[in-house]
């Protein structure tokens, strides 16, 4: 595979270096493509949400439509480089999920992004509406905390490590959902 000619843009003071940076050391790792970084602020959750997990997150910016050949060696090389998940976010038309398919074997998580007239919901139909054995996962409009959780329960099945830590976030969410209703019981007077 050849070497990307660098895609290089600003996230929110971050820059993300050349995609293309060979294979993988760390055995989990999910690759993060955005069609654009003004998607950035709505998918950081997710790479927060994996590193919790304690997951490898390659992050890039590549377009369906502008810079299709990126697109076709990010996918087609994924797996090379150690990654087992993607988590592809587009708006609009939303064709970055389903090219991303059609070049790899490897699990495609879909999160439509909100925006333009139709606030997402165009992008949402692009993702769930693709053609026979060519799928892709798709979330809700901006869902990328759960998009990240699919990945991390999809990487669960070969790393047993996931799943104590799934269970544990579970754990961790039903304490909180019972310490806001005795906040809510306490302020009621109940």
């Amino acid at each position: 595979m050849k070497k990307c000619c660098g895609v290089l843009c600003g996230l929110q003071n971050r820059i993300v270096q050349n995609w293309y940076t060979g294979k993988g050391e760390n055995k989990m790792k999910v690759a993060i493509i955005m069609g654009s970084n003004s998607d950035w602020p709505i998918l950081e959750p997710a790479e927060k949400t994996l590193k919790e997990f304690g997951v490898e997150v390659e992050v890039v910016v590549a377009s369906a439509h502008r810079t299709p050949d990126q697109v076709h060696e990010f996918a087609a090389g994924a797996r090379d480089r150690g990654v087992e998940a993607i988590i592809a976010a587009a708006g609009l038309a939303a064709h970055l999920g389903g090219v991303i398919a059609a070049y790899t074997t490897l699990p495609v998580i879909g999160i439509p992004i909100s925006g333009g007239p139709l606030k997402g919901m165009d992008a949402l139909l692009s993702f769930v509406q693709m053609p026979s054995g060519v799928p892709v996962a798709t979330m809700a409009i901006d869902g990328a905390k759960n998009a990240a959780i699919f990945a991390v329960e999809i990487l669960a099945g070969a790393h047993p490590e996931l799943v104590e830590k799934l269970a544990a976030y579970r754990v961790k969410m039903q304490e909180e959902v019972a310490a806001k209703a005795a906040k809510l019981a306490a302020v009621r007077g109940e």
